[in-house]
């Protein structure tokens, strides 16, 4: 089976959501189906249909988070070397070389992504331009704009 890199972060937002559904969404959902259901005839129920819903879209977010799990490669990049190389879990720090713009990334897994937030898709094509280069290096992205050029000025392991 094929492993998807995470990192520390990412597996403990995921492990923390799956408690929360676990533990405190699972039973409030039971209870309103319970609760539901004193209240009489289950065909024309309006909130036991809306509660047996949510169960059902909790119960496939517990799914979806376990199999993510499982099948995550959780990497910890602050335990590994600091060589200046870009990799996975790593922060850069990068400059367009035409406007001297900085802005800083962490590389991280489809699934953690936010742009907002600086964390940047793995197989994004930023990311896959800079996975193997060094501080210093000039990287060429093609974007839809054409291709831009950025300088890494730092790469952190945090």
């Amino acid at each position: 089976m094929t492993k998807f890199p995470m990192t520390v972060q990412g597996a403990r937002a995921l492990e923390e959501e799956l408690k929360h559904l676990k533990t405190v969404l699972r039973p409030q959902i039971t209870q309103a189906i319970a609760e539901a259901r004193e209240l009489g005839d289950l065909k024309e129920n309006a909130e036991y249909h809306a509660a047996r819903e949510q169960q059902g879209m909790v119960e496939a977010r517990i799914r979806d988070i376990e199999g993510r799990l499982q099948n995550a490669q959780v990497i910890d990049v602050s335990t590994l070397p600091h060589t200046g190389k870009v990799i996975f879990g790593t922060t850069v720090d990068i400059a367009n070389v035409d406007t001297d713009e900085q802005v800083s990334y962490q590389i991280v897994g489809d699934d953690e992504a936010d742009i907002k937030r600086g964390k940047l898709s793995v197989s994004s094509p930023i990311a896959r331009a800079l996975i193997g280069k060094e501080e210093g290096d000039v990287v060429a992205v093609q974007t839809p704009s054409g291709v831009v050029e950025y300088e890494i000025v730092e790469v952190r392991h945090v």
